[in-house]
């Protein structure tokens, strides 16, 4: 991932202060240090202790979700017995797994106040998301050529995954445009990560999953993002504007993707696409 934050440690301890300011909600973290002008566009600082901690469960959290979901197709293929997966498939799910490794590592070193070791990884985050939609499209249309489509209709899937990869990179390039606002940028980042979840949740042996469908896949992503919305914005007693529309595009696009996917333009496209 590219960098969630830069500069030094804040010296006032304890928890961020909530500023109110032109009917919008920042953290101390948003703005320059003491001294500075409140127009400087010198870097802002990081604090990287306890709510460093959050966005590392929360990355933990999502890697193991991805290993439960893709361990019998893919990590634990020999154990399970799963077929063999074409080149390019191994290629998808190594970019994919390097992914939530770097985005666990970044939190970490985050954490642990290695700041200059994180913006330095920040490059290899920027070329996997580019890896991820170049490569995850090759394999959506490949997959859906040979009927990989999970019990939905060509068309439909098809929607689903380009819109899920179109918000992941409005994500990711909102967190680059700011990169030097940590509030900012580590909770986009957040939720670019989450919602690469939806394939692995989607594949959790549990019925009401199975049997759920769509519904279930989106409803637990949806109940994910709102559990991360909840704790920060408790945590910080306001609802920062990152999250906000952040978490808001992340929770409307299934459903806009599921309405355009059932639409006589979409499926002439789909067909296209696949010819």
């Amino acid at each position: 991932m590219v960098s969630m934050g830069n500069g030094s440690i804040p010296r006032c301890p304890g928890k961020a202060a909530a500023r109110q300011g032109a009917g919008r909600c920042y953290l101390s973290e948003d703005f320059p240090t003491k001294g500075s002008n409140d127009m400087a566009t010198t870097p802002m600082t990081l604090r990287a202790s306890e709510p460093a901690r959050f966005y590392l469960y929360a990355a933990l959290g999502a890697a193991i979700v991805v290993f439960i979901g893709f361990a019998p197709s893919y990590f634990l293929k020999g154990i399970f017995g799963a077929p063999p997966l074409y080149p390019l498939l191994h290629l998808h799910g190594f970019i994919m797994t390097s992914w939530f490794v770097l985005f666990a590592a970044q939190t970490w070193l985050v954490a642990a106040r290695r700041v200059r070791l994180h913006r330095r990884l920040g490059i290899i985050g920027v070329l996997l998301a580019s890896a991820i939609l170049i490569v995850g499209t090759a394999v959506l249309i490949i997959g859906t050529r040979l009927g990989h489509n999970a019990g939905l209709p060509a068309p439909m899937v098809v929607c689903i995954s380009l819109v899920n990869f179109l918000v992941f990179g409005v994500l990711v390039a909102a967190a680059i445009g700011f990169r030097g606002r940590s509030e900012f940028h580590k909770r986009l980042m957040l939720l670019a990560t989450l919602n690469l979840l939806t394939a692995a949740i989607g594949r959790i042996p549990l019925q009401f999953i199975q049997s759920g469908g769509a519904l279930a896949v989106f409803g637990l992503l949806d109940l994910v993002i709102l559990i991360c919305v909840g704790f920060d914005t408790v945590r910080h007693r306001c609802l920062h504007p990152a999250f906000a529309w952040g978490a808001l595009l992340s929770i409307v696009w299934p459903v806009l993707a599921i309405q355009l996917g059932g639409t006589s333009a979409w499926s002439r496209f789909t067909n296209w696409l696949l010819s």
